[in-house]
């Protein structure tokens, strides 16, 4: 097995000059390793290294890069037929996703280097709503026809595999008709003069171009999918989906919903590529809408404040009370949210997982309430009936969380919202109003304030 340089080395080929052994150490690498050393150079080392490689090559590592940054320098030092050849032996997809993150100068120029049917077809999958299947589809794919040989199928993947995304599933199609698929599996265990159509799966999944991508995501889970064809309103097949591009798309998804269950608005752009004023702009509408609901808090115990002078040891309890709650909650909503993303739950399981959250909310307040009746009896030393409101309303307090934690996510996906919104910290506010009013309550009933 060859041994290979390590990064170090590599910088001080590029420092020495030492093109010729690079370009050989290069060849030996991994795309995606290539990228992350040319992320460690200078621009003007970036380029330098990126023409010694073959141009197979460096299309493949020019779509690792993570950086748009650095993608963007690198096509500005590009020359036109440079270019062309890099974007020649890209795929469409990548191409597109290329594209998105570009400045509008730099776009123009990789569209004018570019053939015109590439070029159509590269504005079309650009004209998809964002979020669609459309948008990360590709129409690089092996199509079949289903009268033809085994053996004719074969020369056809020979001839036109090396452009497209995958050979491994090949589609059948008539007239663009979407008829079936075969796997190449299939085709190497069948005989030269079978034909297609019967050997072809005929109960073939697919989606439509408009299908939000989350839920193309789900169904290669749910079917473990490698790739996945997209028709039109028509069942005309229009491109497919591979697995490396609902992998991006789950990652996205679940970046997105991390940042939303964080009262964090969702940014598409890497931490260290975001500015400290775009970080300031995502973060402070929740960060204002979740104080000024928290006020309802402090207008709650300024209403009781004549309760909390007649008997002082309830106000230690506040916090302890308020976290217990918000803790209930959360369990309960990242629970539920979670199961909704999978496609586990639909509103009309409402009625079952409240039954299901209040069995669990049972016995976790049935334990909290006894822990913390026990430790203000004994550690905090107060009156038994003091530790008995506090007791109770620990109960009362995880019962309702628990309700609260599960109702609201599914509630918001009814309303066409993004549940992940109605994580811990939406939630924390409500709950910690919720468990006052209880704590209060109960402290009247039972000390009479």
């Amino acid at each position: 097995m060859r041994e290979s340089c390590n990064l170090e080395q590599l910088k001080e080929l590029v420092q020495e000059k030492q093109f010729r052994p690079l370009k050989e150490e290069l060849t030996w690498m991994n795309e995606v390793d290539i990228a992350a050393f040319l992320d460690e150079l200078e621009d003007d080392q970036q380029a330098i290294v990126f023409r010694i490689l073959p141009k197979e090559k460096a299309a493949d590592v020019f779509t690792y890069l993570e950086d748009s940054e650095d993608q963007a320098k690198l096509i500005g030092v590009l020359s036109d037929k440079e270019l062309r050849e890099v974007m020649d032996e890209m795929y469409l997809d990548d191409a597109v996703d290329i594209i998105e993150d570009m400045p509008a100068n730099v776009v123009s120029r990789i569209l004018r280097n570019t053939g015109s049917s590439t070029r159509d077809q590269i504005n079309q999958l650009l004209n998809y709503p964002k979020d669609s299947a459309g948008s990360i589809m590709t129409t690089e794919f092996i199509s079949l026809h289903p009268s033809a040989t085994v053996e004719e199928s074969f020369a056809r993947i020979r001839r036109e595999g090396l452009d497209k995304e995958t050979v491994y599933t090949c589609y059948v199609t008539e007239n663009r008709m979407l008829r079936g698929v075969v796997s190449v599996r299939r085709l190497l265990l069948s005989s030269y003069e079978t034909r297609i159509a019967d050997i072809m799966e005929t109960h073939v999944i697919s989606v439509r171009t408009g299908e939000d991508r989350e839920e193309v995501a789900q169904l290669f889970g749910k079917y473990d999918l490698s790739a996945l064809p997209v028709v039109d309103g028509e069942d005309r097949i229009v491109g497919i989906i591979t697995f490396d591009d609902v992998m991006d798309v789950i990652e996205e998804e679940a970046t997105e919903d991390i940042e939303k269950m964080a009262a964090i608005l969702p940014s598409d752009r890497p931490y260290m590529q975001t500015s400290v004023f775009q970080l300031w702009r995502n973060r402070i509408p929740w960060l204002l809408l979740l104080m000024v609901s928290a006020t309802f808090t402090g207008t709650i115990i300024s209403s009781f404040e004549s309760a909390l002078a007649s008997y002082a040891a309830l106000t230690m309890f506040i916090p302890m009370l308020m976290d217990t709650g918000g803790n209930s909650g959360g369990q309960a909503s990242v629970t539920v949210i979670r199961a909704l993303s999978l496609g586990e739950l639909r509103l009309r399981d409402l009625p079952r997982v409240w039954w299901k959250e209040l069995r669990v909310a049972v016995l976790c307040a049935a334990t909290l309430s006894a822990a913390v009746f026990l430790k203000a009896v004994t550690l905090d030393r107060q009156d038994w009936l003091v530790a008995v409101v506090v007791s109770v309303t620990v109960f009362l307090t995880v019962c309702i969380a628990k309700l609260v934690g599960c109702t609201l996510p599914m509630l918001a996906k009814r309303l066409g919202f993004d549940p992940a919104v109605m994580a811990s910290p939406f939630i924390t506010t409500v709950v910690d109003a919720l468990s006052l009013l209880v704590y209060f309550a109960v402290a009247r009933q039972l000390l009479g304030i």
